[in-house]
């Protein structure tokens, strides 16, 4: 299994890794900053380098037995397996994401309502909603969103067993999307005083590094849910 490098440090850039397999699509490493597709989170892109040798890491996808496959360029050549490489994130683009992803996690505190689905990306973002009662504007879901944004409170994980997971259904916000069981532990994203639920994706340590936000566009997608979209500011 990959030591998961990106969920021990968020922020890291750079790491030596060893090749363990090589696919048709990819390779695999023993230690992974990039984080995979999952929860709604795009995986990581970047570059690989080695001695003689460099490829592009084009996606990141979650692959069996808890390892992270590196999908690189199709003309891209391959380090063997039991190479040393050196890998490096598109750090702009992670860091987008990391910002609009503690965004959405704060519109979940604002916006009261199931969440049914949703989506980080660089431009904008999205979460759907279940709401019972009146549909708020998108100008009082920025303003909420700005307000809880300044505080500047700090986000770090925590981490619950299963059981207590299980206990605690309130900690799941996501209704489309259930975090990964069966390992002893879940992962807890806590925004202090703010909001706290279960999440493996990758964050900033504190609000105000998110920057400004915009509600650009609410839209309805059945008769109860409504789809509220954001993009910074």
């Amino acid at each position: 299994m990959v030591e998961e490098l990106f969920r021990q440090n968020a922020y890291l850039k750079e790491a030596d890794a060893t090749v363990t397999a090589v696919e048709e699509r990819g390779v695999r490493l023993d230690r992974s900053i990039f984080y995979p597709t999952g929860g709604g989170q795009p995986g990581d892109t970047g570059v690989l380098r080695w001695d003689g040798g460099e490829a592009k890491v084009v996606d990141a996808l979650k692959a069996e037995g808890g390892d992270v496959l590196l999908v690189l360029a199709p003309d891209a050549t391959r380090p063997d397996v039991g190479t040393s490489v050196q890998s490096a994130l598109d750090w702009e683009r992670r860091h987008l994401h990391m910002r609009m992803h503690t965004a959405l996690h704060v519109m979940s505190a604002v916006i009261k309502g199931n969440v049914t689905g949703g989506q980080v990306g660089i431009d904008k973002s999205r979460l759907d909603f279940n709401l019972d009662g009146d549909v708020p504007a998108k100008e009082w879901v920025t303003d909420e969103i700005n307000k809880l944004i300044a505080l500047d409170r700090p986000v770090t994980p925590q981490w619950v067993t299963d059981e207590e997971l299980t206990a605690r259904p309130e900690l799941v916000k996501t209704m489309s999307v259930r975090p990964p069981m069966g390992a002893g532990r879940v992962r807890l994203l806590s925004i202090e005083g703010i909001d706290l639920q279960a999440c493996g994706g990758t964050h900033v340590a504190r609000t105000g590094e998110i920057g400004r936000i915009e509600c650009i566009k609410i839209e309805n997608k059945g008769k109860m849910n409504r789809r509220f979209i954001i993009a910074l500011a």
